[in-house]
């Protein structure tokens, strides 16, 4: 007996849809290092879909499934470096899947676990950080994206500013020299208040590109005033604090300073490539969070930063 295929049927309402899909499928994903002889374990979630024309009901949303267990199960039998050759290999297989498609996309979220050392004492913990990849099959090609949302910590220069002013009233009604006020308010950090920040960067650009996710990782942390640990000693939480408050910045500066290191260390991809940089910094005395983006291709920036 043959089955009818519904989804094939002609709709009540013509009219194309962008995304087709299914989402929050969870699967254990194994990465291999080039600096380790064990593979990394990720607990992944996907989504996947196609785009779907106006003639169909419906799409075969089961031949997703199978495409992405087919592919894991692949990737299994060999080490798969980075998360978004994986999504590009299911883009590209659920497409070829979907006849009737001209567009598949695959979303992977997974978090990664880094090995962090306390700034003085060097004791160990670990860090858990969100990373994710996007991948567009057309039968033009695929391009991919990969991004990493990493925490850290912000202080805030305008309240410093206004802290360092008092201070020097202070000391001046004291007596104290007007170059030993500029030597203090050099060498001893001023009291501020903090953020803890949460950074984003995604990078898109065709396939063949490599976009290393711990380099994210690093810019992001580099781009805030400290970076912060699961366990410090009491003399590592001076380190931290007295860095973060040797260097404010506003969430603005740390958009900035994504953008000026992405630039410099990624001169291997083309201009096309689109960049996000996005900080969010939740306040310490405001009832509000502070945001910043910029989204644009690498060539437009590499103008801009000269």
């Amino acid at each position: 007996m043959t089955l009818p295929d519904v989804q094939a049927d002609k709709p009540s309402v013509s009219v194309d849809l962008t995304r087709v899909g299914v989402s929050n499928i969870r699967k254990h994903v194994e990465i291999m290092k080039e600096d380790s002889d064990r593979p990394m374990i990720l607990l992944s979630e996907f989504n996947i879909s196609v785009d779907l024309p106006s003639d169909r009901k419906g799409a075969n949303l089961s031949r997703n499934f199978e495409a992405i267990d087919e592919v894991l199960e692949r990737a299994l039998e060999k080490p798969v470096c980075e998360i978004e050759s994986l999504c590009v290999e299911v883009a590209k297989e659920i497409l070829d899947r979907h006849e009737y498609a001209s567009r598949a996309e695959v979303n992977m979220e997974s978090e990664f676990s880094m090995k962090k050392k306390a700034p003085v004492s060097e004791i160990r913990s670990q860090d858990i950080i969100k990373i994710f990849a996007r991948a567009v099959a057309t039968p033009e090609g695929v391009r991919n994206r990969v991004g990493t949302e990493v925490k850290g910590t912000t202080a805030c220069p305008c309240a410093q500013g206004i802290m360092a002013e008092r201070i020097r009233e202070i000391l001046g009604d004291i007596e104290v020299d007007r170059d030993k006020i500029d030597l203090i308010l050099e060498e001893i950090p001023i009291a501020t208040h903090n953020q803890r920040g949460r950074g984003t960067i995604s990078i898109e650009a065709p396939v063949g590109y490599d976009v290393p996710i711990e380099k994210l990782i690093e810019i992001i942390e580099r781009s805030m005033s400290s970076r912060i640990y699961e366990l410090l000693k009491r003399e590592d939480e001076a380190e931290v604090v007295e860095k973060a408050h040797k260097n404010p910045v506003f969430v603005e500066d740390a958009v900035r300073n994504m953008i000026a290191y992405i630039v410099d260390e990624f001169d291997n991809l083309p201009d096309n490539a689109l960049v996000t940089a996005k900080q969010v910094n939740e306040e310490s005395i405001h009832s509000h969070n502070a945001f910043a983006e910029r989204v644009a291709e690498l060539g437009e920036l590499r103008k801009e930063i000269k």
